[in-house]
């Protein structure tokens, strides 16, 4: 199968990329690279550097006919969507619809749309969030992507594209960018092996549902595979795990020997959030593998040779 993976540049994508071609499927990457990198793009792969929102997507499509999409490329700096919400909605949202418009035309056969598990609910009204919590984002971000997922229903309803919602935790791993807007395990790791001043945002004791990056290339892989799969899936560890437990974890793989400094907490951010994913074990057999403490450790090995290299 060909798939067209935007964002297949960065973090996650590159994992996802990575996945599919080891499985035998071709893969065609579209990425601007403003956050992702040249050294994740998988050699394999047809590589299009190019923004979601340009009218020359159309032009990959017609060369390169996918027959599925995985959709990673968004705006996802939190705190940059509270200060630029137009900018956050114009990429995640009027991106994604020229992309679903592309697919449309060209008769893609499945989209696997990634979403976010952290933002789209809000402050929750129960923990573990399922699939089925209000949705009551508080931040822009949450709201421009979940207001994708809406199109995604009216496009499978009104022209049959079928897609998958992947709604991620938080993603830790190898290749995470720790500079600017990154996961809290990528920004402590490079500061910690820099012998840096490490700064938490508020007390600390905001809780995440911390998931390895491989097994979130494993769900992609299971979305791509399963053709029976469709509509939205949570992916999470069904547990919360403290920042301050994270600077921990961390102090103790890196040698690390000074103590936190905490600084005020970011606007819009979510206090305790962990998720449920009942529903893609059900239906995929997903769950996580990879146990934080044996993330962390090849998270950190990750950063003490390939990120120090580049």
């Amino acid at each position: 199968m060909k798939i067209l993976v935007t964002g297949g540049a960065g973090f996650i994508g590159s994992h996802v990329v990575d996945r599919y071609i080891q499985h035998g499927h071709q893969v065609v990457i579209v990425d601007d690279l403003s956050t992702g990198r040249e050294s994740n793009l998988n050699p394999a792969a047809v590589f299009y550097r190019l923004d979601i929102r340009d009218a020359a997507l159309e032009d990959v499509f017609v060369r390169e006919r996918p027959d599925a999409v995985n959709h990673h490329a968004a705006q996802m700096d939190v705190r940059r969507s509270v200060a630029e919400p137009g900018f956050d909605a114009d990429v995640n949202v009027l991106g994604s619809i020229n992309l679903l418009e592309c697919a449309r035309r060209h008769e893609v056969q499945r989209l696997i749309y990634i979403s976010t598990g952290g933002a789209v609910y809000g402050e929750p009204e129960y923990l573990p969030c399922d699939e089925s919590h209000p949705i009551n984002p508080i931040c822009p971000y949450g709201a421009s992507k979940h207001t994708v997922e809406h199109y995604l229903y009216m496009y499978r309803h009104m022209y049959g594209l079928e897609s998958v919602v992947l709604r991620y935790p938080n993603v830790y791993g190898p290749r995470q960018d720790p500079h600017g807007e990154a996961g809290v395990v990528a920004i402590f790791t490079g500061q910690m092996l820099a012998d840096q001043p490490v700064i938490i945002n508020g007390d600390g004791e905001q809780e995440r549902d911390f998931v390895f990056v491989g097994d979130c290339a494993g769900a992609n892989l299971l979305a791509l595979e399963n053709p029976s799969a469709s509509g939205i899936y949570n992916l999470g560890c069904g547990r919360g795990t403290t920042v301050n437990q994270i600077f921990q974890a961390l102090k103790k793989a890196t040698g690390y020997r000074r103590q936190p400094a905490f600084g005020p907490p970011k606007p819009g951010e979510t206090r305790r959030i962990y998720l449920s994913s009942q529903r893609i074990h059900d239906a995929m057999g997903w769950a996580p593998s990879i146990e934080l403490d044996e993330g962390i450790r090849q998270t950190v090995e990750y950063f003490r040779t390939a990120e120090r290299a580049t």
